[in-house]
């Protein structure tokens, strides 16, 4: 019979230290570039995406000094219900190749539920990531004047871990961000400028902080060169020095795709790039050269 391990806590916002894998890090590029203002209503208009779009990513590793083809990345976004209300249903799927497995074995799924007005609903992820299977869950409510989080990460054992969080501002997921983030508009955004927001990430609601970079032309896995906004996500050591762990390129045009990552992980680098990208809403006014 199996055993459980049950641990419940309450959070009202905080910083900790941002957990890296790959897929985080691919997450994260799809997910935060612009701030929300301060408040627990979640909804924003959608005008980047639209029901039917396919983006897909080549994945690669670095290994002593050689860059190794490591996988495919896709994200899919689709129409569904939730609780008998129209919404959007998000899905990212990583998966490492048979050859990459030697470095690190990774096959990982999110699913995100959100709104038509884009608030955050209902998230899962389930990773096989080196050695470690986890399934991360999260169910987001309004009340109050607050959005609440319930959280629930499960192991393979079967054991699992509870959490509660609560914050005036939106809390996001992996995915839900995207949705949110992808409307904005950066033209305002000055080189060097810092935007934080929270993200429950299984466990606990945990404090991000990216850097806005500038622009540069950005040549893609499919040939095509895009200019691109550059942002950076950090973290910081117990010292409060900034450590990179991702840098990543979106177009520079209102769809906001991301078009190539750099991700610096425990065990070595890796790096995202676009491949393919159907059903987009928008032009692609962002490409330089084909």
């Amino acid at each position: 019979m199996k055993t459980r391990r049950r641990k419940i806590e309450i959070i009202r916002t905080g910083a900790v230290s941002f957990r890296r894998s790959l897929i985080i890090g691919t997450v994260a590029l799809l997910m935060g570039i612009f701030a929300l203002p301060a408040s627990a209503q979640c909804e924003a208009k959608n005008d980047a995406f639209q029901t039917g779009e396919h983006v897909m990513y080549d994945l690669y590793f670095n290994w002593k000094f050689v860059w190794v083809k490591a996988g495919l990345a896709s994200l899919t976004t689709n129409a569904t219900t939730y609780r008998s209300e129209p919404a959007y249903r998000m899905n990212l799927l990583a998966i490492g190749s048979k050859r990459a497995d030697f470095f690190f074995k990774m096959r990982d799924t999110l699913t995100c539920v959100i709104g038509e007005r884009l608030e955050p609903r209902y998230f899962r992820k389930g990773a096989e990531e080196g050695k470690r299977y986890t399934v991360d869950e999260a169910w987001f409510s309004y009340k109050d004047g607050l959005c609440h989080v319930n959280q629930k990460r499960t192991y393979r054992d079967g054991t699992y871990a509870d959490s509660e969080a609560s914050d005036s501002r939106c809390i996001y997921d992996m995915l839900s961000i995207l949705a949110q983030a992808r409307s904005y508009d950066p033209a305002d955004y000055k080189v060097g400028q810092k935007i934080k927001f929270p993200m429950a990430t299984g466990r606990k609601v945990e404090e991000q902080t990216l850097i806005y970079r500038g622009k540069e032309n950005v040549k893609a896995e499919n040939g095509v060169t895009y200019r691109c906004l550059i942002f950076s996500l950090i973290e910081y050591d117990k010292k409060g020095k900034e450590k990179e762990v991702i840098t990543f390129f979106v177009t520079d045009d209102l769809n906001h795709l991301p078009v190539r990552l750099d991700l610096f992980l425990n065990f070595g680098s890796a790096k995202a790039f676009l491949n393919d990208v159907q059903g987009n809403r928008h032009p692609l006014t962002s490409i330089v050269k084909k």
